[in-house]
């Protein structure tokens, strides 16, 4: 009987789905164990082989710890909102729903096909509006919280409101706007509703602001700052500009300090950690006010985390965003200040951040006053200050700071040397003790930590600033100019936001004509004409309906890619539930995810606000823990070997690779399936693939075309994709499973190349045929030999300890050792043949279903226990001791390991092949060392 792949894996991925083997119980007397990955964006690319790599490891994990006894949640579902199916929709008039739903079922297809053991009964689709209805519940939670500071944590909005009526809001300590306005209680009462809605809009978590954004004019929407890159936006490379606009928000910034010290909770990578450590980039420091000479009511108000330098403040430089800009810049100035500020716009705050060399900046013609000399200092514009980053205001102390001292250098601005012989660097004054600063009457001779404290007094006690924790994190922007999107439970009276009682959702994405912004520069819902919201009948109504007294606009704009994926997690609990967004009984039951696998390019979007949002339903009471994933690993990266043709300058003509050293020429990519296992080109598929290349000239060597080989990550623009549907036609999908666990260490990125899975296509054929003889399947009831166990069950142990340790490739080779140790002793026993379709069924499952039923077996592999270790198997009880004649071996000869050392020699003297080589001599002397080795002087 032959192993008949194609048979078996469809067989029993019927079986799978038929009886639902896999799915996991909101209730049980197992313990649970909940692996998650992160869900896939259903391109209409489909997989290739690099996408089931993370998908593969944490299966063989969910399939392990069933092993194990644990009850094993291991859902599946779509990332389905986002903008590749909107441009698609763009230009073929095809609604974004259509498009998804068929690269959803391409996807389903192929996970069903790779063998994974999801519980499809949990699947979500972020963009079905019964999942984003509880997205939509979410955001107004967010919408009626406030972040209390004195109780560290977010509590409903009514318990400030309780605040303001009985005392005003001088007492109340919470994260919310800068500029408010202080009031009573009776201010409180006397004040309009619109004015109270608008002073609580200042400490919602969620709230209106004008605000700087990432706009792509190209693409008609706002992008994140991990949606552009060099610049430009990463879907279509456009153009990206800076502009203020209205826009959703959530503070996310009262969660900074939260975020950092959880990291220290969670199992996950160290680079993640370090990059979201940076990210939120917790400071110390002082907040310091400049006045502005001419303007008594305004002032620059600066973060720095060296107050101590202050002294050696000679400029100032403002973001060119910065609201002051405008207004202090003089006439003189106007023209250059303005040029400035549009060719900044142009550059995204991440540009503006990496770039270190380019020096660049327009005097404002303004001074400011410092605040304890009271001397003038210029103020300048830079992009290299950036309004969402501290204030959008810098003090300069070019003799103290590297990248100040370029730019005064650069202008040919002063640059007094107040801290001449003082090393002042952060490094130096990290020290125990730290330098002594020598920049002032009252810091001169005190230590860095000293200085730092009399300063912040100092500033404290003049009225000027305030000593101040700062980060980086900036309050995340939560509005999308798009129309593939979560809409807002939001509608707008008097200009003021108004949220959808949860009875009412969701409010479901309305049918337009066009998904492009409106003429008038509104977000793509400004087409739908059903788009206003009637209080009286509690639905969606025509816009001709909207008269501000009972019927209102609704929300233009539409939430995040991030809004879905920020609590899919927990949805997956309990998917179907239509009253809440999950049980309690779900969500005390599972807890949170014990292993997440994903990709590190998330660190700082998804996994950041994803953290933000669990803390925040913590505080509110809706989950049990504050981090929702215990471990995380992130897998590496399966490459491609890309093939390059290489095409002279200037003309249709390509050489073969060895001969390019004579042309000028330009390498391009070739579709890597013209090109075969000696790297000779199909000149003719070549030809035909592009019109361009149709009558182009080839230069070959030797009759043949070689193309170069480079590895790139694999992508569908550098024509490198391998699909997995072709991988599983020809090896299966076990054999696609094996293969990409054995290419290297899951966390490490490793180079694809097919021809190497014909390796592990042998290793299953030769486990197929340990069970089979003549052709027919055929185990033995013997009891198994000593050999055979201890092959068995230093298997069982290695697997256990590769799988624990996610080392799956090492678990893949002792596979391979093993069977071939098997094939060796001609072993058929079941005592050995049915533990090892255990232990090999997490990672090849088709064939230990089958090998199992085989076996005998009513019930799927996947519910038998793991077969236990024991260490007796492995505990030699005889030694094979290499017998030398002076010095050099002569043969070996195996003996019991407790005999003493007058035994052994006895032994090895009457063994006939001793006498042989003694040839009747009698030796001088027998050395024995125990359990090593045995040497004859003769």
């Amino acid at each position: 009987m032959e192993y008949n792949f194609r048979e078996i894996e469809q067989k029993w991925q019927q079986y799978w789905a038929e009886n639902q083997t896999f799915k996991a119980e909101n209730t049980s007397e197992k313990p649970k164990f909940y692996v998650l990955d992160m869900f896939p964006y259903p391109s209409g690319a489909g997989l290739h082989v690099g996408h089931p790599l993370g998908y593969i490891a944490s299966d063989i994990y969910a399939r392990y710890k069933r092993h194990k006894g644990f009850n094993v949640m291991h859902p599946q579902g779509y990332d389905s909102f986002g903008l590749p199916a909107e441009q698609y929709a763009i230009q073929t008039g095809q609604h974004p729903a259509i498009t998804t739903e068929a690269n959803i079922k391409t996807y389903r297809r192929q996970l069903d096909q790779i063998g994974f053991s999801f519980d499809w009964s949990r699947e979500v689709r972020t963009s079905d509006p019964s999942y984003y209805k509880w997205t939509q519940w979410i955001f107004i939670q967010l919408f009626n919280s406030w972040y209390n500071k004195a109780s560290d944590k977010a509590e409903d909005v009514s318990t400030l409101i309780s605040i303001f009526e009985a005392e005003g809001n001088s007492k109340v300590n919470a994260v919310c706007d800068d500029d408010l306005t202080i009031f009573t209680a009776e201010d409180w009462k006397n004040y309009s509703e619109e004015k109270q809605q608008e002073i609580l809009l200042q400490y919602r978590l969620t709230f209106l602001s004008e605000t700087e954004v990432n706009w792509c004019p190209a693409l008609g929407t706002v992008l994140a700052n991990d949606e552009i890159v060099n610049g430009v936006s990463e879907r279509g490379g456009h153009p990206v500009v800076r502009k203020k606009m209205m826009q959703w928000s959530m503070r996310i910034t009262a969660y900074a300090q939260r975020l950092l010290d959880g990291l220290d909770k969670i199992d996950w990578p160290q680079p993640l950690k370090d990059s979201q450590t940076y990210w939120v980039g917790r400071s110390e420091g002082a907040m310091v006010d400049f006045k502005v000479d001419g303007f008594e009511n305004d002032k620059i108000s600066v973060f720095t985390t060296r107050p101590d330098t202050i002294y050696g403040v000679s400029f100032m430089t403002l973001a060119p965003e910065h609201d002051l800009v405008s207004k202090i810049t003089t006439a003189e100035q106007k023209e250059a200040v303005e040029t400035y500020v549009k060719a900044t716009a142009k550059r995204s705050e991440l540009e503006r951040m990496a770039d270190v060399k380019t020096i660049s900046g327009v005097f404002t013609g303004a001074y400011a006053l410092h605040p304890f000399t009271g001397e003038k200092v210029q103020i300048w514009i830079g992009d290299y200050v950036l309004a969402s980053y501290g204030t959008g205001a810098v003090m300069a102390v070019p003799c103290g700071d590297e990248r100040d001292y370029a730019f005064a250098n650069h202008f040919g601005l002063e640059i007094p040397n107040i801290f001449e012989g003082v090393d002042i660097s952060e490094e130096a004054c990290s020290t125990k003790e730290g330098v002594k600063i020598a920049n002032s009457d009252f810091l001169n001779g005190l230590t860095y930590k000293k200085a730092m404290k009399r300063i912040i007094y100092e500033i404290e006690q003049k009225g000027i600033g305030y000593g101040k924790i700062n980060y980086r994190l900036r309050d995340a922007v939560f509005s999308r100019q798009r129309y593939w999107g979560e809409p807002f439970p939001v509608y707008y009276k008097n200009g003021m936001p108004q949220m959808i009682d949860k009875a009412y959702l969701p409010i479901v994405l309305p049918e337009v004509e066009k998904y492009l912004p409106t003429e008038d520069g509104k977000p793509p819902l400004g087409n739908a004409t059903v788009w206003a919201w009637d209080t009286i009948k509690n639905e969606v109504v025509n816009n001709d309906l909207i008269d501000n007294k009972t019927i209102f606009p609704l929300e233009l704009n539409t939430m995040p890619g991030w809004a879905g994926s920020s609590q899919y997690f927990n949805r997956y609990m309990d998917p179907t539930n239509s009253e809440e967004i999950f049980s309690k009984e779900a969500v005390n039951y599972w807890q949170d995810v014990d292993l997440y696998i994903g990709g590190s390019e998330h660190a700082t979007g998804h996994l950041l606000y994803a953290r933000f949002w669990q803390k925040f339903m913590f505080d509110r009471g809706m989950v049990p823990n504050d981090e929702f994933a215990k471990k995380l690993i992130n897998q590496g990266m399966i490459t491609g070997t890309s093939a390059f043709v290489y095409r002279v300058e200037g003309e249709n003509k390509f050489v073969s690779k060895g001969l390019k050293g004579d042309y000028k020429v330009q390498p391009i990519h070739s579709d890597v399936s013209f090109v075969n296992t000696s790297d000779e080109l199909d000149v003719e598929a070549f030809k035909n693939w592009r019109e361009e290349f149709k009558d182009a000239e080839f230069v070959l060597e030797g009759g043949k075309y070689i193309v170069g080989r480079e590895v790139e990550k694999m992508s569908k623009s550098k024509y490198n994709v391998v699909n997995p549907d072709t991988i599983c036609e020809e090896y299966g999908a076990d054999s696609l499973r094996l293969f990409e666990m054995f290419l290297g260490p899951l966390e490490q990125s490793k180079p694809w190349k097919t021809s190497g899975i014909s390796g592990v296509y042998s290793f299953l054929k030769k486990l197929w045929k340990l069970y089979h003889q003549g052709g027919e399947f055929s185990v033995s009831e013997e009891e198994a030999t000593k050999e055979e166990l201890k092959t068995l069950h230093k298997t069982i142990k290695k697997v256990e300890y590769d799988i624990d340790n996610f080392s799956f490739n090492t678990s893949v080779s002792n596979f391979m050792i093993a069977v071939n140790e098997l094939t060796a002793l001609k072993c058929n026993k079941r005592a050995i043949l049915e533990p090892l379709a255990i232990i090999v069924e997490p990672y090849a499952p088709h064939i230990a279903e089958e090998l199992w039923s085989k076996l005998g077996h009513s019930t799927s592999v996947s519910t038998a226990d793991f077969p236990i270790f024991e260490a007796k198997y492995l505990v030699e009880s005889s030694k094979e001791y290499p017998i030398s004649f002076n010095g050099k071996m002569r043969f070996k000869m195996e003996l019991p390991l407790d005999l003493s050392k007058d035994d052994i020699e006895k032994a090895v003297m009457a063994h006939e092949k001793t006498q042989a080589q003694l040839q009747g001599r009698t030796p001088k002397k027998v050395i024995v060392v125990p359990g090593k080795i045995v040497n004859i002087v003769g």
